[in-house]
């Protein structure tokens, strides 16, 4: 089975938060083609958190929490990660209910 793209993935991800009513943004674009993902979440109360894609112990794929705290530290946290991985696409959620949709089916790649 083919893969997706990581810039295809995107799109349909982003349109699925705007079909939900969830504000949603690309902060920095990677490889159009295979880059990495990292949506952070902000609950616009100063909190965030970021996720990323991990491999489960079964080796399945899965999104976990890569850290969780402060809203500006979430951000320098992004900025180190994108100076290590310059293909590194990340995705911001602005949603007070914290939803990230993440967990639902049909958004794994």
């Amino acid at each position: 089975m083919e893969r997706l793209t990581t810039e295809f993935w995107v799109g349909a991800y982003l349109r699925r938060l705007q079909n939900e009513g969830v504000p949603a943004f690309v902060n920095a674009k990677g490889d159009r083609t295979a880059g990495a993902v990292m949506v952070k979440l902000s609950t616009l109360d100063g909190r965030a958190q970021v996720f990323q894609r991990t491999v489960s112990g079964d080796g399945g794929r899965m999104w976990s929490v890569f850290f969780e705290g402060d809203d500006a530290a979430a951000d320098a946290s992004l900025s180190r990660q994108r100076q290590i991985d310059p293909d590194l696409w990340i995705i911001e959620i602005e949603d007070k209910k914290a939803r990230h949709l993440l967990d639902t089916p049909g958004l794994d790649r």
